[in-house]
């Protein structure tokens, strides 16, 4: 039986690049790249990615355990399923990254990179996506899975890309299941993976960040047991677990934006700064020639703080706390 991550990691692709059983049938598109189909019909299709930065690993080996259980027949398989190990080369380095960011890549904007290993995987994943969607008349579904490089007073929350059309009720179902601490709206179009399936591919979209980046081997697999539970019921045509008795979900919506526009930039942050940190109205967080940020709101969190991205990257994002209304 195939040992999806395994065989990524080794860099060759599989003996055997495809198979069938009286369940379901199976396809290794290049790689890290699976898809698995029931024989007897479905109404979703669903993407689950991970590894799109390389050193992001407990949600590698989450969906390389869920895939063995499907392949293995110990799970049963109810949706049309694609999944993606997003970037190979750095899973293999355990970097986030080789040359550039892949997740600020997508819809197109790999070309506005120096080429690179990640600006060819970024347009691939992205040819994948659209090859798996065209012509598909079941719902779309597309789960980005992501770990975070610093610490976090809200430490599992999904980033939802900005659209027009309201959200997925059954993705909502989904992330409150899973046990998520808070949601993130954004207001802008961005190059993210899960952006780019919802723009051009019109599939219900988010990016799930779930926890602290380690290296392969060093995770915790029972701290991700929520997603775990609620990916195996999304999968398997099953009934969500049910959210364990605490605080409802949290929903944040992105106000601002914090792009880095010259080396001078400063962010008067301390580098061990966690996300979702609040801070009063009127707090100056920081400067360039010509510009200036302080907080609009009574109160504002930040989220992915890094003064250290290139010019013209995001070196962090101001949030405001919203009703549950807003996402309808």
């Amino acid at each position: 039986m195939m040992d999806l991550l395994a065989q990524t990691l080794a860099g060759t692709p599989p003996a055997q690049a495809s198979g069938e059983n009286a369940m379901l049938r199976w396809q290794w598109l290049g790689e890290g790249l699976l898809e698995i189909c029931p024989q007897h019909g479905y109404q979703q299709a669903v993407v689950i990615s991970a590894g799109i930065h390389g050193n992001e690993t407990a949600p590698i080996e989450l969906l390389n355990q869920l895939v063995a259980q499907i392949l293995a027949g110990t799970r049963p398989l109810a949706v049309r399923l694609l999944i993606i190990l997003g970037n190979p080369p750095a899973m293999r380095a355990d970097k986030r990254y080789l040359t550039s960011d892949m997740n600020r890549m997508f819809g197109g904007r790999h070309s506005q990179f120096s080429p690179s290993g990640e600006t060819a995987r970024a347009q691939q994943l992205e040819q994948v996506v659209s090859a798996f969607f065209t012509g598909e008349r079941a719902a779309r579904f597309h789960y980005d899975l992501h770990t975070a490089i610093r610490s976090s007073h809200l430490s599992r929350f999904a980033l939802l890309p900005f659209q027009p059309r309201i959200y997925s009720a059954e993705m909502l179902a989904l992330l409150d299941a899973a046990g998520l601490d808070a949601i993130v709206i954004h207001q802008a179009p961005g190059g993210t993976f899960s952006h780019f399936s919802s723009e051009y591919q019109q599939a219900a979209s988010c990016t799930l960040e779930l926890g602290k980046a380690r290296s392969f081997g060093h995770n915790d697999l029972q701290q991700f047991s929520g997603i775990n539970r609620a990916l195996q019921a999304l999968v398997s045509g099953e009934p969500l677990p049910e959210r364990e008795p605490q605080l409802p979900i949290r929903l944040f919506r992105v106000e601002k934006s914090l792009i880095k526009r010259s080396e001078a930039f400063k962010l008067f942050l301390s580098d061990d700064t966690a996300n979702f940190t609040p801070f009063p109205q009127g707090t100056l967080l920081c400067e360039q020639p010509d510009e200036s940020y302080q907080v609009q709101h009574t109160s504002e969190w930040i989220l992915f703080p890094n003064p250290h991205v290139a010019v013209g990257l995001r070196a962090g994002m101001m949030l405001t706390e919203v009703p549950r209304s807003t996402l309808f």
